[in-house]
């Protein structure tokens, strides 16, 4: 094999690694391989040559990626607010659903195809299992949360479907880490996602007897 050549395999590699993490993200961890090819503008043959299996292709495309959640998980850990930590990672995962929808599929699902990562599923499982023992304790979520009911936010995240305009997203989110508040008291201020301001509503506009909405 020719310098040249090398190049040019090594150049091939790396196009079809992009198309692979840009599919991922759109559509998930199913998406075709011959859809991948299609993408990248090679042939199915060469993306085969380079990735026998849809599970090296997924292992190449989001090891980076996969490891920076890692390092995320790692700093919700050692933040002392048991708040912030846990509803940190919350809005993290949220994030992914909107941006990244293979690498919640990787990290939180039991794809088969991503049984390279099946290590880092458990640490990640693991390490939210830590953060809502924390809150518990410190008394920022309810006494009766457990594991199971965060997964059944976690679901309700990853259902959202990403038509959705992403406001939509964040208010779900807002409204499942209230509910798991004491009492479901409201979310400190610092802790909403930040909603666009209001247009402005002349006093005339607010119909007569009525009290304007809060708007926080």
């Amino acid at each position: 094999m020719t310098r040249k050549t090398r190049t040019d395999a090594e150049h091939n590699r790396r196009r079809i690694i992009t198309a692979a993490r840009a599919a991922f993200a759109d559509t998930g961890l199913d998406v075709p391989m011959r859809e991948i090819a299609r993408r990248v503008g090679l042939g199915i043959a060469t993306v085969h040559r380079h990735f026998p299996t849809r599970a090296d292709l997924i292992t190449a495309a989001l090891t980076e990626h996969v490891a920076a959640c890692r390092a995320d998980m790692r700093t919700a850990l050692d933040e002392p607010d048991a708040w912030r930590a846990f509803s940190g990672t919350v809005r993290r995962f949220a994030e992914h659903r909107l941006q990244d929808r293979g690498l919640n599929e990787t990290l939180f699902g039991s794809h088969p195809a991503a049984a390279a990562f099946a290590s880092d599923r458990r640490e990640q499982a693991q390490a939210l299992h830590q953060l809502v023992d924390r809150a518990r304790a410190a008394g920022v979520v309810r006494p009766d949360i457990r594991m199971d009911d965060v997964r059944v936010c976690l679901a309700a995240i990853a259902s959202f479907r990403p038509t959705h305009p992403a406001t939509g997203l964040h208010r779900l989110v807002d409204l499942l880490l209230t509910s798991l508040t004491p009492d479901g008291h409201p979310l400190p201020a610092t802790a909403r996602t930040p909603q666009p301001a209001p247009p402005a509503t002349s006093p005339a506009a607010t119909p007569s007897g009525t009290e304007p909405l809060p708007t926080h």
